[in-house]
């Protein structure tokens, strides 16, 4: 197989939703004075919204009443916040004409990312849509990464990369042994991602085609 895999990370890196994500924690914790500051919920954006809320809480029984109200709020404004990052859907079409098995991985519920994927029209193009109910443990753990090759036909780590913008993208990537690539059109910097040393960096996806046919080429001659 000489097409490389590519799996994406969904907010941040497919669709820019990141003050859909704040406003929602913002309408959870509308009536407690102790609440996440921004920067600290964004930071905390990739990982599972009850270990982000779990921190705040009170008690397990808060975590679900917290839970619901983030849904609530992130569901009745999804459509009206909720946008493809410009080239993100043009290079998903191209990607899916050209052969390429296309994977998500993301800490939505897969019904949420599904949603967010229709939305901007692209959501026939993924074989693998992980979200956070598919697998026990989640990024930056490997386990999800692994279950998207999975459902993608058994595709070898080594075949495959992974595109996100967040730390937690970079090192769920690395420990599941695939390409990774971060995208700084998100809300890190590359400050900030230098940590997780990404193997390729993106400024727009007009640098995906350059990154797969590069990958492509290695793969042909192995």
């Amino acid at each position: 197989m000489t097409a490389p895999a590519i799996l994406f990370d969904l907010d941040g890196t497919l669709v820019d939703s990141i003050d859909l994500l704040v406003q929602s924690m913002e309408y959870a914790f509308a009536d407690r004075s102790r609440r996440p500051p921004v920067a600290d919920w964004v930071a905390g954006i990739g990982t599972p919204l009850d270990t982000m809320l779990r921190s705040w809480a009170a008690d397990e029984d808060d975590v679900r009443l917290l839970r619901g109200r983030y849904r609530e709020h992130q569901m009745a404004h999804h459509d009206a916040m909720t946008r493809a990052y410009p080239g993100a859907v043009e290079t998903v079409r191209a990607l899916h004409a050209a052969g390429h098995p296309l994977g998500v991985v993301t800490s939505k519920l897969e019904f949420g990312a599904r949603k967010s994927l229709k939305w901007i029209g692209v959501e026939d193009c993924f074989a693998a849509v992980v979200g956070i109910d598919a697998t026990a443990k989640h990024k930056p753990e490997p386990e999800p990464v692994w279950y998207a090759l999975d459902r993608l036909g058994g595709v070898p780590p080594e075949r495959a990369v992974f595109i996100g913008d967040s730390t937690h993208d970079m090192r769920a990537g690395r420990a599941a042994g695939v390409v990774t690539a971060a995208a700084l059109w998100g809300p890190f910097s590359r400050a900030q991602l230098e940590a997780a040393q990404p193997d390729h960096w993106l400024r727009s996806f007009d640098d995906v085609d350059a990154v797969v046919r590069t990958l492509a080429t290695r793969f042909a001659m192995t």
